[in-house]
């Protein structure tokens, strides 16, 4: 794509206050949203995974953040866990004339397609969470190197010799099974017994059953390994007064915060969903600008445990 694409006139030259992005989460329809004010010039189209993980629901706080700083109108359009949904979506922002496309991916080889055809009639597109082929900058973790490093955490404080567990993911999300083979490979070459691995489909309460359908099948597991939101508030929800096996996740909530409270939860491995949505919209920003695209642009993790989870509790009321 050409990178020197620039704003318009009025809007590089700083002419007029930006107005206020007013926006509202999408239902669960996959219906589209947006809102803005008289005169922006930048229109950014988001497509993102769901609307009730608290994630991502960050992520788009960021997101409009951004977006009102800058003076760009933001749609953000709920794709409902579907890929074949977020392909359309971008499609959609094509046809509507968007001048820049954000993706958080649901499957990365799905949506390359849309992307590439996109980018043919020079529209940047940055992806958030999951890096998805040939866009302009990828923000977010770096999930492989996430999962090794939580593993290897787990190995320095001596919780995975003879230790049994079992792993709640998602199988249509390609980050989470990055987490889940990057974080087995760790463990089990460190002597963890690995039993079996259930799909929750990122759906809270789809994710609830199969930890439960895992504790059912698995009685004795010392740890369940959880790779994302849904599955972690899930395996909370189904391990509720458990004493024998804790949960190694990610990402907060408030019901996962009260897991470490209660010692359910051991660890969760936190990304910075907000700063993601801000980064990528700043990114585009500047691409749209004459800026050269960074690449990538990475989002620290934190492992989060008793110790420091106060510095969270705010965020989570």
């Amino acid at each position: 794509m050409n990178s020197n694409r620039l704003f318009p006139a009025s809007l590089r030259l700083g002419i007029g206050l930006a107005a206020v992005v007013s926006l509202s989460a999408c239902g669960s329809g996959g219906e589209e949203s947006s809102a803005a004010g008289e005169g922006e010039s930048c229109k950014i189209g988001m497509t993102q995974i769901n609307q009730t993980a608290v994630f991502f629901t960050q992520m788009n706080e960021g997101a409009q953040e951004a977006a009102e700083a800058a003076g760009c109108e933001l749609t953000i359009a709920n794709a409902n866990n579907d890929s074949a949904t977020q392909s359309s979506h971008i499609e959609n922002f094509v046809s509507q004339g968007m001048d820049g496309i954000i993706v958080v991916a649901i499957d990365v080889n799905g949506v390359t397609p849309a992307v590439e055809a996109a980018q043919e009639q020079d529209i940047p597109v940055v992806a958030i969470d999951a890096e998805v082929e040939g866009v302009d900058t990828f923000v977010g973790v770096d999930n492989e190197a996430a999962g090794t490093e939580a593993a290897q955490w787990m190995v320095d404080e001596g919780l995975v010799e003879g230790q049994s567990y079992g792993v709640v993911d998602a199988k249509n999300s390609f980050i989470q099974n990055q987490r889940e083979d990057s974080f087995r490979a760790v463990i089990d070459d460190n002597g963890a017994e690995y039993t079996q691995s259930v799909n929750g489909d990122n759906v809270q309460e789809t994710a609830a059953n199969a930890a439960q359908d895992l504790i059912t099948a698995q009685p004795d597991l010392d740890f369940v390994y959880t790779t994302g939101e849904p599955a972690t508030v899930g395996a909370v929800a189904a391990l509720e007064g458990s004493d024998d096996t804790q949960i190694i996740g990610w990402d907060l909530t408030k019901e996962v915060i009260n897991g470490i409270d209660s010692g359910l939860v051991r660890a969760v491995i936190q990304q910075n969903p907000k700063q993601e949505g801000i980064e990528a919209v700043n990114e585009l920003v500047a691409i749209l600008g004459g800026a050269e695209p960074k690449g990538f642009i990475g989002v620290p993790i934190e492992i989060v445990t008793d110790e420091n989870v106060d510095e969270y509790r705010s965020i989570y009321p």
